[in-house]
């Protein structure tokens, strides 16, 4: 690909132009990093990827996946990983109902590539010219963006409150008996929806819940509306770093409260508990990646504020074996212990005996590989789920559950989690 540069310090709206220009494609990819400062190596950058070629990948995905690097060790592509990607990992199944089905991993080759930094604009695609005389155009269109709030029919609740609790007195009672150390316990919430403009939701949930690792992808008719604020794995210069959360307070009224609130994170025995628990598997995931003795936690419970939460991350990085396939760290990694639990095997196959919904790409990854040797994706939670051919919506939320969790306070987690969809939504 070719690159040329356009500054857009003086453009208006252009952002919002972009957005409603890279909707008519048939595959598009939007990375949208907000609430940035200071988190530990970087967040998403600001970038959209466009394109109409989807790569034909089959099972086993990860080989499929890797056989095309190998293939193609310059060329940039952009996707999701599902969560069902496990299933050929280990000898684990996914038989719950399907809310939207997924294939289990997607990717496409971008056409036009469009990264935005320090009020410019970057385009890089084989076909320069055009995409930058049309991209030009389009940006400086007048365009009024107002919300079209969509019209939500047959919201349901796939748990209710009594029944979350009786679940989470199962797990407590797996856990006392040593089957598991914690889980992450996962309920849903769908709809059918009409007047549903993806890429107007996206934008209203980007400003509901502004977040580092917040994601649109299109893949066809399916959609994915995130505001995720966690990173599952980057490698970059031979670095891989993972950021699990584990640990959640509610924002405050008042500064006093907040203060008090965050303050009560960081002092929680529990929440440090589940967090280190899952740096513990982050780090024997990284190690089978790793030149020995390279495995580091950069930062313990973090605690980083954003519009809804307060949240404790933890930073562990490694660097990776001069033989080790990108595609392979990525394997040795999934799913993201973060939203497993531990050990990650046992927990996975309660997760399919409790759960009543099959996750499919929640809990999955949106993310890009930059060649065969760089790439960085998220973890999908905080996120929307949408069948543009059945009109139907789904979105998941969940929480950790340790011995010590109170069945109550976890699935009142899990309704703060959802708040921000919920509003984006016009539900609350």
């Amino acid at each position: 690909m070719t690159s040329a540069k356009i500054d857009i310090s003086s453009t208006r709206n252009f952002w919002n132009n972009l957005l409603q220009w890279s909707i008519q494609f048939q595959y598009a990819v939007i990375l949208y990093p907000q609430q940035i400062a200071q988190y530990p190596f970087g967040a998403f950058p600001q970038r959209i990827a466009v394109g109409n070629k989807k790569l034909k990948l089959k099972a086993p995905y990860f080989q499929s996946l890797k056989d095309y690097l190998k293939t193609h060790p310059k060329r940039s592509i952009y996707g999701y990983l599902g969560y069902d990607l496990k299933n050929e990992l280990e000898k684990l199944e996914s038989g719950n109902y399907s809310i939207i089905d997924w294939e289990p991993m997607g990717f496409f080759e971008p056409t036009c590539v469009i990264t935005i930094e320090n009020h410019e604009l970057t385009i890089e695609s084989d076909d320069l010219e055009y995409y930058q005389n049309e991209i030009q155009r389009f940006i400086k269109q007048k365009k009024t963006n107002l919300y079209t709030k969509p019209s939500i029919e047959n919201l349901k609740s796939w748990t209710s409150k009594s029944e979350y609790i009786n679940t989470v007195n199962q797990l407590r009672q797996h856990i006392e008996e040593g089957d598991i150390y914690e889980i992450n316990y996962c309920i849903n919430f769908s709809a059918n929806v009409t007047n549903f403009e993806a890429i107007q939701v996206f934008q209203n949930l980007s400003n509901n819940s502004p977040a580092p690792f917040a994601s649109f992808l299109k893949i066809g008719n399916q959609y994915i509306i995130s505001a995720s604020p966690e990173r599952f794995i980057k490698l970059k210069n031979d670095k891989i770093i993972s950021q699990p959360i584990k640990g959640t307070a509610k924002r405050g009224k008042t500064k006093e409260e907040d203060t008090a609130n965050k303050k009560s994170l960081i002092e929680s025995e529990k929440e440090r508990a589940e967090n280190m628990m899952i740096v513990d598997l982050v780090r024997n995931d990284l190690s089978k990646s790793a030149e020995t003795a390279t495995v580091k936690v950069e930062e313990m419970f973090g605690i980083y504020s954003f519009q809804q939460v307060h949240q404790m991350i933890s930073t562990i990085s490694a660097i990776k074996k001069k033989e080790m396939h990108s595609v392979d760290i990525i394997k040795n990694a999934f799913p993201m212990g973060s939203m497993t639990g531990a050990p990650k095997i046992s927990a996975m196959q309660l997760i399919e005996k409790y759960e009543n919904i099959k996750r499919n790409v929640f809990s999955g990854s949106i993310g890009y590989f930059k060649g065969e040797n760089e790439f960085d994706f998220n973890v999908l939670i905080r996120s929307i789920y949408y069948d543009e051919q059945s009109k139907k919506l789904n979105y998941q939320v969940g929480s950790a559950i340790t011995f010590d969790s109170d069945a109550e306070a976890e699935y009142e987690e899990c309704l703060l989690k959802a708040m921000a969809i919920e509003k984006t939504l016009g539900l609350i």
